[in-house]
């Protein structure tokens, strides 16, 4: 029996115009600040990319720095446009690009689920249900009350990785490999994600 396709990928391309410095006269920079106008070039970021993704499989996106990883998960959650090709995304998205991204620092932990919850599609009643099984994830249940800019990079990590998966997504995005925490909790995150969900990560190549 063929499984669902969640994520359907094909021949996409993107471009991006950036500014840069070029060689230029006095007056043509004096020109340049005076009309509002900067040279650019052209990025290609990604070129000609296919995949596919079935329910419950979990895509591991590797390259260096700036090729593109960022980009396609982007693409995927509809935060940039395609110049060229096709995306089809099969269910409910959560794209967490950054794991921390959506965290207020000057807010409790409490406040922040309520918080971020909401931001994900969460309704107050699903917040308070949800909210013990979110904080008892995330191995906090100590920090209820204090608020996000007195955690350490790894506490507000696992955070927000708890809130976007009991916001149960059929695709869950994320632009870094989850790393953080103990080998007991990196195991049960490993295990939250393949239970049923989609999961695509970028992954720094380092070799």
């Amino acid at each position: 029996m063929q499984k669902e396709k969640r994520i359907i990928v094909e021949n996409v391309s993107k471009k991006f115009q950036i500014g840069f410095k070029k060689n230029q006269s006095a007056l043509e920079r004096v020109i340049d600040l005076f009309s509002g106008k900067e040279p650019k070039k052209t990025i290609q970021a990604l070129k000609d990319v296919s995949f596919t993704a079935e329910k419950g499989e979990i895509v591991g996106i590797i390259g260096e720095n700036g090729s593109g990883k960022s980009t396609l998960l982007r693409l995927i959650a509809g935060i940039y446009r395609q110049d060229e090709g096709s995306i089809i995304a099969n269910g409910k998205i959560i794209s967490v690009i950054s794991l921390v991204i959506g965290l207020h620092p000057r807010l409790t932990l409490k406040d922040n689920i309520f918080l971020v919850g909401s931001f994900f599609g969460l309704s107050q009643k699903e917040i308070k249900e949800k909210f013990n099984s979110i904080i008892e994830f995330a191995e906090l249940e100590n920090f209820v009350n204090t608020k996000i800019y007195q955690f350490s990079e790894g506490m507000k990590a696992r955070l927000a990785f708890s809130i976007a998966i009991h916001c149960t997504p059929d695709i869950l995005l994320l632009d870094e490999v989850f790393e953080v925490g103990d080998e007991n909790f990196r195991k049960k995150s490993a295990e939250k994600k393949s239970k049923g969900l989609n999961t695509c990560y970028s992954k720094i190549n380092y070799n």
